[in-house]
């Protein structure tokens, strides 16, 4: 049976990027029996340093994950942190990471040139990732495709530590879903925290509402067919959240003529509202129930720290260290 494994960083609030993208896929795979989640919150330091928003991201992600379907009998859900030889491992792995390789890192390259100031946790970022991967002896990797090469390197780094001192760590798989990998934003470029484009799961009706109608389209009229209709911002976000008839139908009366711009981006509010709404209910009853939250948490973290352990006892003994 393969183990799977994903994580999401708690540097904000999540949005429906992280959902189709992650934490949908993730949670489908849970039903195969041997799924690891945890929440990023060592990953949250290279661009948060409020230590009280960071523990109040860290809460609401795990209410999240777990109102959104995620279920503590079928995966182990812990905090990154409570685990921590992942940064005993990290150095590790670092020790024989090329510079090269971490300097061609998409991620740090694109969030740097969005105007994000550099540093070493954001630069060593795809180390501390193969760490998070490779201690819990991960066979599959579902990610967004913004995130396969990081992947990739970390097979890159599995590699080189067993070709350096034996056969070691398991090299992982990457799993992506072509039709859900990348998600859009509301100025078309990737769902991003980063770039303030996003939709929050879990937002205000108003502002979610808000952010929908302002989302910006061409100037043609209503009347004039649209030929481009499979490319519009609105229909392609409302693919994930409408059934697929009720998603086809828009899409067929945008590039016909005769739908505004307007109707299509109330409806895509309505059926992204509606979608989201047995998770709301359930998020609600977890927020009544802190200490249930608590315990989920702190029985993964054991669950996790006892296959932590067996994976840097073997790699602390290749590596001459024990």
């Amino acid at each position: 049976m393969p183990r799977i494994l994903t994580g999401i960083t708690p540097s904000g609030t999540l949005h429906i990027g992280n959902y189709f993208g992650a934490m949908r896929p993730a949670i489908e795979l849970q039903a195969g029996g041997d799924a690891f989640y945890f929440i990023a919150d060592y990953h949250s330091m290279t661009a948060l340093t409020d230590a009280a928003e960071r523990r109040a991201y860290t809460q609401g992600i795990a209410l999240d994950w777990l109102a959104c379907g995620l279920d503590p009998a079928k995966a182990v859900f812990w905090r990154q942190s409570d685990v921590p030889v992942v940064c005993e491992l990290t150095w590790l792995l670092g020790s024989l990471t090329p510079m090269g390789l971490l300097e061609r890192a998409h991620s740090y390259k694109d969030k740097t040139a969005k105007g994000i100031a550099p540093n070493f946790g954001l630069f060593a970022y795809p180390v501390l990732m193969a760490a998070d991967i490779l201690l819990y002896d991960t066979n599959v990797v579902p990610v967004g495709r913004d995130q396969k090469q990081h992947v990739e390197m970390t097979r890159d780094i599995a590699i080189k530590f067993n070709q350096t001192y034996g056969e070691t760590l398991v090299v992982p798989d990457v799993q992506i879903r072509d039709e859900v990998a990348v998600v859009p934003g509301l100025d078309g470029q990737k769902m991003s925290k980063s770039y303030g484009n996003s939709i929050e799961i879990f937002g205000e009706e108003k502002v979610i509402r808000k952010k929908i109608m302002g989302i910006v389209m061409d100037s043609r009229t209503p009347q004039e067919p649209k030929p481009d209709a499979d490319k519009n911002l609105a229909i392609l976000l409302m693919r994930l959240v409408a059934p697929q008839d009720v998603a086809l139908d828009y899409e067929n009366r945008l590039r016909a003529g005769g739908l505004g711009y307007g109707d299509l981006k109330k409806a895509l509010f309505e059926q992204c509202w509606n979608y989201f709404a047995p998770y709301r209910a359930r998020r609600a009853e977890l927020m009544a129930n802190p200490d249930y939250v608590e315990h989920v948490l702190r029985d993964g973290a054991a669950r996790a720290q006892a296959v932590a352990a067996k994976t840097m006892d073997r790699a602390l003994k290749a590596c001459g260290l024990r």
